[in-house]
């Protein structure tokens, strides 16, 4: 059963231009004219209960855009939404209670008080009664290792540790849709792991369905199977992320260490050099030749190890995006 769906949703922002120069103001004042900015074009897309995928593009693909689309922050230009069975942007009471927004680089905590305090203000506007506020916050704290901070001021945690306690305010009332725009953004590596196990777990327990963007692509490789790619304001691949790579990159890397120095010139027989690192070479092989080069490095060069291996997801998206690729 789809929890989102989006069908041919838009967004298109009237843009006033001005001229420089005091004409330029004059006009501007008395006659505006403006321009059209598309920052999300007919993208369509569901995602089934309990789903967590990944939302990718690069900066102004219209991630956020899309985001406040689906959480009822903006009104779409065109097309039409549902979340769990309710239009967004009417704001209705049932909807809010059904889903919650995670903003990496935004927080809903008060700065000086406690965490505590302000969940205490987010039971109070949820309408969630004592017990079970104390109930949900004992388990959520607990998943998230994060009993010791609640009554700490915000200012004095780490940044891991907001980001947890951001996470625990917005799953309070039991989200049954979670949106989250860079949630680990910031973090070192063992805070990102750590948002990103309680996740999987939180996921795992309760079947919440969850919509996630990210430059850290360990977190889209560790957390979804599913990806959604969206690239100057249109969705280009919605697919299965191992199929990405089959779609998308026709290599695969070769890895070789050899016993002596090689030259360069020789190397470029076999195929093409990705890098050369003293006597660690990466090549790039198409895969319908994979087999047949392979063998004739094993044949010709004296190598001590070989691995094969798919390029890194990130390479691979990256030049997508790089190319402006939608095909």
């Amino acid at each position: 059963m789809s929890v989102v769906s989006v069908e041919n949703l838009s967004k298109i922002y009237p843009v006033a231009v001005k001229s420089p120069g005091i004409k330029g103001t004059l006009t501007h004042f008395f006659k505006r004219t403006y321009r059209e900015v598309k920052a999300v074009q007919d993208i369509s897309f569901s995602i089934e209960t309990g789903e967590i995928v990944g939302f990718l593009g690069p900066n102004g693909a219209g991630k956020t855009t899309t985001l406040k689309m689906l959480t009822g922050l903006i009104h779409p230009s065109q097309g039409q939404v549902r979340v769990a069975g309710y239009v967004p942007f009417r704001r209705q009471p049932q909807f809010l209670q059904k889903a919650s927004l995670v903003m990496g680089q935004k927080q809903q905590l008060l700065w000086d008080l406690p965490a505590l305090d302000s969940l205490r203000i987010n039971a109070a506007i949820y309408k969630i009664p004592d017990d079970i506020f104390e109930k949900r916050l004992q388990e959520l704290a607990e998943m998230l290792t994060l009993q010791k901070q609640l009554t700490q001021p915000v200012r004095k945690l780490s940044l891991g540790e907001r980001m947890k306690a951001e996470l625990l305010a917005a799953l309070l009332h039991h989200p049954q849709v979670l949106f989250l725009d860079e949630p680990t953004l910031g973090l070192d590596v063992n805070a990102q792991a750590a948002v990103r196990n309680f996740l999987q777990e939180y996921n795992e327990r309760y079947q919440a369905t969850i919509l996630l963007t990210s430059h850290y692509m360990a977190d889209i490789t560790a957390l979804c199977k599913r990806v959604l790619l969206i690239h100057q304001g249109q969705l280009f691949y919605d697919g299965d992320l191992e199929q990405l790579l089959e779609r998308f990159a026709p290599y695969r890397e070769v890895r070789i260490e050899l016993a002596n120095l090689v030259a360069k010139k020789k190397l470029e027989d076999f195929a093409e050099i990705e890098s050369i690192e003293g006597q660690e070479v990466r090549f790039l092989v198409k895969r319908e030749k994979l087999t047949s080069t392979v063998s004739r490095i094993l044949a010709q060069l004296e190598v001590i190890d070989l691995s094969v291996t798919d390029p890194p997801i990130e390479e691979v998206i990256g030049r997508l995006f790089e190319k402006g690729n939608t095909n």
